[in-house]
């Protein structure tokens, strides 16, 4: 069956016939062997896809715009932040003015980055119709105030006082493009790779740009290429179509264990599982109910079954092990009788509930279908609703009362600001509370990390009961490579060390 699945999805996509944009044959290990070319499979976002880096929803996305752009700056597996094109930056002691210094660097068609394409690249992601996931934190700057000090040097001026804003210079959707860039049908960026072809839900073609400020790719070629399915993924790679395959989880996991032709890259904890409850629509407005919820569901099953063991149970929120995340809490334990009683006393025995999912992440279907058997035994009755892959996640945005989501790795501060603050464009439970808001803002406004993380861990620990937002699980995060490539290690997504296909040879 996995054989057969991944024959479908792989001719479906060209690898089994044509490899590549330009139509030339061979596998992997064959013609592009060596240091030449390089194919690295992920799941794909089909027919409205763009090179756009501003719109970056999914792994693949966040990608290509590695390969193809740069950031001011980029995370640590921590979540840190580390210099890239910024040298280095600075703030008044309001933290409300911040100065960036730019390294020395070049877009692929000669000309230098300079503040003017900065200012241009975050007015452009700060606009809601642009869709970056970065616009409801980049909409704090005043760029009426923020100004070009003349080539290397960008000032930022923020509505108010944020002594968290570096960490936004790393955050996907912020790559800088040139001033005045429109139309990406044929990009240019300042990133390791420059563009040959792409065809959206297809394969997506890079070459090398000897040029680049931190040193030349080792590869010639690069080649991202979609395999939507997992097991997809997985054949290429055992059969030598691909060098790099992206998210593997449970048996492909296992199975790759026993495989001695290839590697796994392993970042634990890497991935918030969740199901986000709509609070701000029946039944979820009442809290009794959400609640219930969070209550009925066995964590420790879902992990040894949806994960197959790959990850550990979650305490509803976001960012277990991070810098910002509050130490000893209390665990989410199962409690069927207190839940069943919530649930009488919200009139709600019985009731039906729908979840949206998708095979987008090979957890969801097992996890819906186990958490509706535990859900039963509380008076709930809870049903899937599958959507495409393709579209889960525009859909997702208005429809339903409850749906999956996964969250890779973030600096808490901005998560919070991002998916949890009333009115945030991303945030999907719909949650909104004055108190919540306000500590993010006192956080954000206090010079002494200290006592800002204090506030962030206050801020955390009404949510984690009020939001809808409930972390069942932090599951690892599973690449795998063959044997022969080297530069690549284990890291979380969103990481600077994630799918840095700059740093690939091959043995």
């Amino acid at each position: 069956m996995l054989a057969a699945g991944g024959a479908v999805a792989l001719a479906a996509s060209g690898l089994l016939t044509a490899c590549g944009g330009d139509g030339k044959t061979g596998s992997a290990g064959g013609s592009g062997g060596g240091n030449g070319l390089f194919r690295a499979a992920f799941s794909a976002g089909g027919s409205q896809e763009t090179l756009d880096p501003h719109v970056a929803p999914n792994f693949v996305d966040q990608a290509r715009a590695k390969a193809l752009y740069d950031t001011l700056a980029t995370y640590a597996d921590d979540m840190s932040v580390r210099a890239r094109l910024a040298e280095s930056w600075e703030s008044d002691t309001s933290g409300t003015r911040w100065r960036i210094r730019l390294r020395s660097a070049q877009f692929h068609d000669g000309r230098p980055v300079t503040a003017k394409d900065v200012l241009y690249s975050y007015r452009r992601a700060a606009d809601p119709a642009t869709g970056s996931p970065s616009q409801v934190l980049l909409s704090a700057i005043d760029f009426a105030a923020s100004k070009d000090e003349g080539g290397r040097s960008v000032v930022f001026v923020l509505k108010a006082p944020n002594f968290e804003f570096p960490t936004v210079f790393a955050g996907p959707g912020t790559e800088i493009i040139p001033d005045g860039t429109k139309e990406f049908g044929e990009p240019i960026g300042s990133g390791p790779f420059t563009y040959v072809s792409f065809t959206p839900g297809g394969t997506a073609r890079y070459r090398r740009w000897g040029d680049h400020w931190d040193a030349a790719p080792h590869l010639a070629e690069l080649e991202i290429v979609p395999a939507n399915d997992e097991s997809a993924r997985l054949n290429a790679l055992l059969s030598g179509q691909v060098h790099y395959a992206a998210d593997m989880a449970g048996a492909s996991v296992e199975r790759l264990k026993k495989e001695g032709s290839t590697r796994l890259l392993t970042a634990e904890r890497a991935t918030a599982q969740q199901m986000l409850l709509r609070t701000g629509r029946e039944p979820f407005n009442d809290p009794r109910l959400v609640r219930a919820v969070q209550l009925g569901i066995d964590r420790e099953a879902l992990v040894r079954i949806a994960l197959a063991g790959h990850g550990e149970a979650g305490d509803d929120l976001f960012g277990k092990g991070l810098r910002g995340y509050p130490d000893h809490l209390e665990p989410r334990e199962r409690n069927v009788e207190k839940a069943r009683r919530l649930v009488k006393d919200a009139g709600a025995e019985g009731l039906h509930l729908t979840v949206e999912t998708s095979s987008v992440d090979a957890a969801w279907e097992p996890a819906a279908e186990l958490m509706a058997r535990q859900l039963k035994e509380i008076g709930l009755k809870l049903s899937a609703n599958t959507r495409a892959s393709s579209t889960y996640f525009s859909e997702i945005k208005t429809k339903g009362v409850a749906a999956f989501n996964t969250t890779s790795t973030l600096p808490v501060s901005d998560f919070l600001q991002q998916r949890v603050r009333g009115g945030a464009a991303r945030n999907q439970t719909q949650y909104s509370s004055k108190k919540f808001d306000a500590l993010l803002d006192r956080a954000r406004t206090t010079r002494d990390e200290g006592d800002r993380l204090s506030l962030l861990v206050r801020a955390q620990k009404i949510a984690r009961d009020e939001s809808g937002l409930l972390v069942w699980a932090f599951s690892d995060a599973n690449d795998a490579i063959g044997r022969s490539v080297r530069g690549l290690r284990a890291a979380p997504p969103n990481s600077h060390d994630w799918a840095r296909f700059d740093r690939v040879h091959m043995a």
